[in-house]
């Protein structure tokens, strides 16, 4: 066909559309995807650059910052976008249980991995959450007009023949513009990157409600596999759409809304963020009176103007303005004069700001796009909550009467604006101020699930305390807040977590009520070790077995240095420790006990004194697990992977700074057992054997140990080492203010999860902590994270800061009841033991719990 033929049929439908008061666009045939790639989207009219858009968590975020994060937001749109046209679409899909399972086989390699895959997947299919997905697409080359590419699709279809199929350069070409685009958007609030292929794959598809293969993982989706991916047929009603699946039947009913009216000035931060509130709206269901979310989808088509287009559009308004008051002064019209004279003001006052502050001017035609796989009653009952929500914010939202068909194609990626009169034209800050990218977003991007996101934005929040040595960074997470909130119950399953994924997991128990732990590791089928240091358990901490011979020495001499009174110390007992330690090093099984005995039957009286009150020590409750004679079959600590758990019932640390000579019996014996276990974690840290299995030491109270010098020390030693080492340190405190002195601490803590605080000096540390701004906002906030709406304890619920240092409240989660059952640090749960429950049964509907999903 020839040019001018292609010209003549575009004139042609441009007539007719003009004829029946519509744009050209709207007659248009819908554009033809010929390819999908990575970040492109190819169709017979032009190529897009599509992107994902990072989220920002602006729920906690303080007023000042997010007023940072908005103006800058408006100039990257002033600075990179003028001159493109822009498609923002906001989808969300659900969190698909099946999925998680074929990650977590890959995340867990140890315990039972089949059952745990088995055991979240169940959890997240009952809980259905919604997770959101933020899509840029800018369009980046045109390959042919629509009037042109729908003629020529028309014969070559009438002949039989047709080509999809996209040239190597042509794609080459488009990859390196959508690359350079994706780095001029890097350094904006949105961090943008390069959308997978997989991923637009599925947001083409998704739009058909059909059930739909994987697409297939190649560099380019094409020919017949595009096709089957872009399968749909969609009926249009006057107020909706009803989408059909490959049987005929319903398989959705979709309604477009657009947003004909926004109040003259948005208040921000605030409710009035118009595109961040829509993961909050919810609706009064038909038929169970539920409140679920509804989760409205948005498609906003925009294109940013170039300043100096705004400036003369703005120059020409106030031009306008100011003949018409001249005018309406002459004719001494006082109504309209005041009106131009405000417009002209307003336009003057606009002038400046583009020439000041980088603002320009944008077209975005905003639309809310609801659907419903229940019914039509069920859709409008959606649409009237939307609309509603919206009332609520002075902006008009109306179901598009008539226009459906045109909306929704408008709404498709690849597609292009059919609807250009329902539009609006104002500032960068306008299209800021809806906040698309903000909410609720913390954690890892991968990994394990550890709890619910309880902000504005529903998801998970993976955190693994495991990752930060393989990203080069800091590893050590801090559990702290008062008692009773489910602190040390989330420690121990990010510790039973990191067992799952392989690693040495060592938890220094001074409390007594961590045996859930272990409960919990054999029920997943994990090697698990309990060690209760007691007179029932002699020598299971005895150094010389839980270090090789050339370091155990020594530490055996410090330890029993400590035990001794300072009267043998000053009379010279360490020579005698010394030579009878070295000696008992050479034996084929050394052991302190076998050191007590060389004291013992020593000529020189003060060793035989020494090694006396040694043996009388011995058979103390803290001096067995370092000096007493082990028994048949004891199984003391080793340097093995696997979940260790170091109960230490009765340890009484002397205060920091106390000297040896002022500390009580109880106290020396209780450091000396201390430096034991410290000595025993260092060594199987630092292990060169062990040293590419990662390792996690947890320590519950770890104010016991802060409190003195030893202890102070190895907290430290580990969080400065612990990159190098592959070592992670998880710490439990209710006393976040002793941290404030341990610089080495607060450098490597790049996890903090903070649960209810009350007193004012502990809520000061506690927000340095999380880093929030110390104001009455945040002590409100800390004073209540851990209570429901009803003032009751709300278990497991805590704020999160996370290594990218986002803040945002999360709920631990339990996968499975029994797994609750078995980490429970309730005294009557412990001695009742692992319970069983029925299996449809979730840790929500269990007897005993609080609304939603807890941990104790």
């Amino acid at each position: 066909m020839s040019t001018s033929t292609k010209k003549a049929a575009k004139k042609s439908v441009s007539r007719f559309g003009r004829l029946l008061g519509l744009g050209a666009e709207r007659m248009m045939r819908e554009p033809q995807l010929v390819a999908i790639a990575d970040g492109l989207v190819v169709t017979d009219t032009a190529a897009e650059a599509w992107f994902t858009l990072s989220s920002a968590n602006s729920d906690l975020m303080p007023e000042d910052r997010q007023d940072i994060e908005q103006d800058a937001a408006a100039l990257a749109l002033a600075k990179v976008l003028p001159g493109y046209a822009c498609h923002l679409k906001i989808v969300w899909s659900r969190l698909d249980g099946e999925v998680f399972r074929e990650e977590a086989r890959q995340i867990f390699t140890a315990g039972d991995v089949e059952a745990v895959a088995d055991m979240w997947a169940a959890r997240l299919d009952s809980l259905d959450l919604p997770q959101r997905h933020l899509l840029l697409g800018i369009r980046i080359a045109e390959r042919d007009t629509a009037a042109n590419a729908t003629v020529a699709n028309t014969v070559s279809n009438a002949l039989g023949v047709g080509h999809t199929g996209l040239d190597d350069n042509e794609l080459a070409h488009l990859d390196g513009l959508a690359r350079r685009m994706e780095r001029r958007l890097e350094a904006t609030p949105w961090r943008a990157r390069i959308a997978p292929a997989e991923l637009l794959a599925w947001a083409v598809s998704r739009e058909s409600f059909r059930p739909q293969p994987a697409p297939p993982h190649l560099p380019t989706v094409t020919g017949a596999a595009l096709v089957r991916l872009t399968q749909s047929k969609a009926i249009p009603h006057a107020d909706h759409l009803r989408l059909m699946d490959a049987h005929g039947q319903t398989a959705a009913w979709v309604s477009i809304l657009a947003m004909p009216v926004f109040p003259e000035t948005l208040y921000t931060p605030g409710e009035q963020e118009w595109l961040r509130c829509l993961s909050e709206i919810r609706y009064q269901h038909p038929v169970n009176d539920d409140d679920p979310l509804v989760c409205p989808e948005a498609s906003v088509r925009f294109s940013v103007w170039r300043k100096g287009t705004a400036i003369k559009a703005v120059d020409k308004q106030r031009q306008l303005a100011k003949e018409q008051r001249k005018s309406a002064a002459e004719g001494s019209a006082g109504e309209t004069f005041a009106e131009t004279e405000e417009t002209e003001a307003v336009m003057e006052d606009l002038r400046r700001q583009m020439s000041r502050d980088g603002m320009t001017l944008l077209e975005d035609h905003p639309r809310i796009i609801v659907s419903s796989t229940e019914s039509l009653e069920d859709l409008r009952a959606r649409c009237d909550a939307v609309v509603a929500h919206y009332a609520g914010l002075s902006i008009d939202v109306i179901v598009a009467s008539e226009e459906q068909r045109e909306l929704w194609l408008e709404s498709q990626i690849g597609d292009m604006l059919r609807v250009a009169d329902l539009g609006h034209i104002r500032t960068t800050d306008a299209l800021a101020a809806s906040m698309f990218w903000g909410g609720s977003e913390a954690g890892d991007n991968q990994g394990p699930i550890a709890g619910l996101l309880t902000g504005t934005t529903p998801g998970v929040c993976r955190l693994d305390i495991t990752a930060g040595s393989a990203r080069g960074d800091a590893t050590t997470t801090a559990f702290v807040g008062r008692s009773g909130r489910g602190k040390t119950t989330a420690m121990m399953l990010a510790t039973l977590t990191a067992g799952l994924k392989g690693a040495f997991s060592l938890m220094l128990g001074f409390k007594g009520d961590e045996g859930g732990l272990i409960k919990a590791g054999e029920y997943l089928g994990l090697d698990s070790h309990h060690v209760t240091c007691g007179v029932e358990t002699p020598a299971v901490a005895d150094v010389f077995r839980m270090l090789p011979k050339g370091d155990a020495a020594l530490q055996v001499v410090s330890q029993l240095l400590i035990v001794l009174p300072e009267r043998m110390r000053d009379a010279g007992i360490e020579t005698h420790l010394l030579r009878a330690a070295n000696i008992i090093a050479q034996h084929s099984d050394p052991a302190t006990w076998r050191v007590i005995e060389h004291l013992q039957a020593s000529s020189d009286p003060l060793a035989a004194e020494a090694g006396d009150a040694l043996a009388e020590l011995s058979r103390t409750q803290l001096g067995a697990p370092l000096l007493g004679t082990p028994h048949e079959g004891a199984s003391p600590l080793r340097p093995e992977p696997g979940l260790w758990l170091v109960q230490v019932p009765g340890l009484t640390m002397p205060q920091a700074g106390t000297k040896p000579r002022d500390m009580t019996m109880t106290e020396r014996v209780s450091l000396a057992l201390m430096r034991g276990l410290i000595a025993y974690a260092l060594n199987t840290s630092a292990r060169a054997d062990l040293r590419d299995l990662p390792k996690v030491v947890a320590i519950p109270e770890v104010h016991v140990l802060t409190g003195t010098d030893d202890g102070r020390r190895f907290i430290d030693y580990i969080a400065r080492t612990g990159r190098a080492l592959d070592t992670s340190l998880a710490i439990d405190t209710q006393d976040p203010k002793s941290l404030m002195g341990l610089d080495g601490v607060l450098e490597a803590i790049t996890t903090v999860c903070a649960f209810e605080q009350s007193a004012r000096s502990q809520q000061e540390a506690m927000a340095e902590l999380l880093r929030l701004p110390l104001t009455d906002t945040t002590r409100a906030l800390l004073h209540g994270v851990g209570k429901d709406p009803h003032g009751d304890i709300r278990h497991g619920h805590c704020i999160v800061r996370d290594r990218r240092d986002r803040v945002a409240t999360m709920q631990w989660d339990m996968p499975s009841r029994e797994l609750r059952d078995a980490l429970s640090t309730n005294p009557k749960d412990q001695a009742a033991g692992l319970r069983t429950a029925p299996a449809h049964e979730s840790p929500a509907d269990a007897p005993g719990t609080q609304e939603g999903p807890t941990v104790a």
